[in-house]
Formats: C-alpha cells, structure tokens, sequence
C-alpha cells in the first residue's frame, strides 16, 4: 500500500509537471483506468485515452504556470489533496484557484483526481 510520503511525492511531482507542461509525463502518473472530474460537477474523464485527450486538448493548448499554495495533505491508505493555483498566461491571463483530491491505487498510480473550482475561483486579468 501507498503511504503518506510517496502521496505528497507524487502530487508534489504532479504540480511540477503541470508547471512544465509535460502532459506525456503528468499522463505515467494516472492508473490506465482512472477518473478524472475537473472541475467536479462536469462528466468525467474516464480512462487513459480520455484522460489524454482532457490534458492534450485543454492545458497542451496553452501555457500555463503552477504552484502549490500549502502543504499536500495526505493518508497512508492512498489519498491526498492540495490546494494550489494554475496561472494561464498569455492574450487573456487568468489564475484559477484549486483544489485537488487524488486517490492512488497500490502501486502509486493516481485512480482518480478530483479538481474542485468554479467560478469565484476563477480570477481574469493577470496570470500571477
């Protein structure tokens, strides 16, 4: 079973690629079945293929920035959130604040995450 430290590893990890733009290696981190609910509330995302397409389609498009915005939170039966902070950069800048649970299956894979945010959280006008 996972554990607290390689949780908050792995999300910490998480955070960095997204600031890389790295959906090939943001996509080893998800299980081949995972779900994907970003923001909760909208159909998920299920397996793989649609996983890729979600982070292909939306954040490959643009350039992006993240950071965490505390400290990762996390169980030793395989569950994690964190709260953090995406800036969209360029023509139209915009920041979104977030928050994300993520469950991991045994062997570290992220079984699915949960993207809460909506509107109040979406904030135009600068990226930083």
């Amino acid at each position: 079973m996972i554990n607290a430290q390689q949780v908050r590893d792995i999300m910490t990890r998480y955070i960095a690629l997204v600031d890389a733009n790295d959906v090939d290696a943001i996509l080893a981190l998800y299980a081949d079945n995972a779900v994907v609910e970003d923001p909760v509330g909208q159909p998920p995302h299920v397996g793989i293929d649609a996983i890729a397409a979600f982070y292909r389609d939306g954040m490959g498009q643009m350039q992006v920035r993240a950071r965490l915005e505390g400290p990762v939170r996390a169980t030793d039966n395989g569950w994690g959130a964190m709260p953090f902070r995406v800036e969209v950069l360029g023509d139209e800048p915009c920041h979104i604040e977030v928050i994300d649970v993520m469950e991991f299956d045994a062997d570290g894979r992220i079984r699915s995450m949960k993207a809460y945010w909506g509107a109040l959280n979406y904030i135009p006008g600068e990226g930083t």
